[in-house]
């Protein structure tokens, strides 16, 4: 039996208590050095790796999602973000150098100082990779940090909760289990920075929390992410790259292709190499391998992508492949809806399940007229083997980010920043952009 999640007011007085300690103990943690802050980071790897059973466990639990995935993104992704942070931190507090435009005898130059206190809100669907990666960043910038995991993965909180406190004294980073009125509790509180990841409809009340203190935040939303088929594109990659994007979490990825533009004589190629990416990779004697694929987080958002899915049928939508949504264990087998229309919800709404409708176009105007019509998202992808077709695409629209000829590639690119725009998210992390997240840039003038 489920044991119930503490409530804010079950822990009103920790939370103060811990919050008191970590605003007093900033200053001393701002003053870190680089090797003692490289030291924190190496016992949190540490203790990261002497967890890793436990994680993938949990993990487990609570998400049901293949091992492989959990190994990768729970663990050592997270391991991978901290050994970059160790590896880079020297180079990243170095002051800069800037020459005086005044006065060439004297000297200007801008330090990286650490932001203060901070909060850290982690989602569900890589409940510890998208909030241990975060702590890292804010921990090579000397910050004190507090994390919330999501009540919706409960097991992996509690091992959170348990590598925070073997790896951390409380008065630097500490973690609190607990539901959603946890969290909003958390938000009442002047914290400097407040890094968040998660839905834009909840990104816009942690924006407005911070308002209230003139806190700092970085916001990594989602959104609707295009994908843009041109003419001579390889459509056998497209469709295998798609039916592997989807498969990946279930589809529950906030960079996850969420719609398709391709011409009408290549949807027909589009549909069967989709099918048959899926029928080799998860499919075995035309049973699907449930171990292979994520399950929808919960039933509420089962509900939801059934909801949007039957909205689309409706109206006119074809089944092209998949559409089997199994309720008694959330599981959505790959599907690919084609004759999707914008009047309906699932062109609407970020979809976030292994399910993706195709619209056709005519002309590169009108798939990129749609696009700028819409909220920013937080991924675009092009496939086309025409340069200046693609400088048309990242010329006229706007995204978070774009890979060009596949999925995914400028977020596993640690040298890139990632981070959305307006709706899709404010701010970037990763690598040195995640160390700049939790940093200020402070100028520095000094008279001879």
């Amino acid at each position: 039996m489920t044991q119930p999640q503490p409530t804010a007011a079950d822990l009103s007085g920790e939370i103060a208590r811990v919050f008191a300690l970590q605003q007093e103990n900033q200053w001393k943690v701002k003053a870190t050095n680089a090797d003692q802050r490289k030291a924190k980071l190496a016992k949190l790897k540490a203790v990261v790796e002497a967890h890793t059973d436990d994680i993938i466990a949990a993990v487990l639990e609570d998400t049901r999602k293949p091992v492989g995935e959990i190994r990768v993104t729970e663990v050592l992704n997270v391991l991978g973000n901290i050994q970059r942070n160790i590896d880079n931190l020297d180079a990243w507090m170095a002051p800069t150098e800037v020459a005086s435009s005044s006065n060439p005898d004297d000297r200007a130059q801008i330090i990286y100082e650490a932001r203060g206190v901070c909060l850290i809100l982690g989602p569900w669907n890589f409940p510890l990779g998208l909030a241990l990666g975060p702590v890292a960043a804010a921990v090579a910038a000397g910050n004190c940090c507090i994390v919330k995991l999501t009540d919706l993965c409960p097991a992996t909180a509690k091992v959170g909760a348990k590598i925070i406190a073997e790896a951390f004294d409380e008065n630097e980073v500490a973690l609190f289990e607990g539901d959603v009125s946890v969290a909003s509790a958390l938000l009442d509180l002047p914290f400097s920075h407040i890094f968040f990841t998660g839905s834009t409809r909840v990104g816009k009340i942690v924006m407005a929390a911070a308002a209230k203190h003139l806190a700092s935040v970085t916001l990594e939303l989602g959104g609707k992410s295009p994908v843009i088929v041109d003419e001579g594109a390889d459509i056998a990659k497209v469709a295998a790259q798609l039916a592997g994007a989807k498969q990946f979490n279930g589809g529950q990825a906030c960079i996850s292709p969420d719609y398709v533009f391709i011409r009408e004589d290549q949807k027909a190629a589009l549909v069967e190499g989709f099918k048959t990416s899926v029928a080799a990779n998860l499919y075995d004697d035309g049973k699907i391998k449930k171990e292979a694929i994520a399950q929808v987080v919960n039933p509420a958002n089962f509900a939801r992508v059934k909801a949007l899915f039957d909205d689309a049928v409706e109206k006119g939508a074809t089944v092209a492949a998949g559409g089997v949504l199994e309720a008694d264990d959330l599981t959505i087998h790959p599907t690919m809806l084609t004759d999707v229309t914008p009047q309906m919800k699932i062109l609407q709404e970020e979809i976030f399940a292994p399910v993706i409708p195709v619209m056709t176009y005519d002309s590169l105007d009108q798939a990129i007229g749609y696009i700028q019509a819409r909220d920013k998202p937080l991924a675009l992808y092009v496939y086309s083997s025409d340069e200046a077709n693609v400088a048309r695409v990242l010329n006229e629209t706007s995204s978070g980010g774009v890979t060009v000829n596949g999925v995914f590639s400028h977020y596993l690119e640690n040298n890139l920043p990632f981070g959305g725009v307006n709706a899709s998210g404010t701010g970037s992390y990763h690598g040195y952009f995640g160390f700049k997240a939790f940093s200020h840039e402070r100028a520095v003038y000094m008279h001879k």
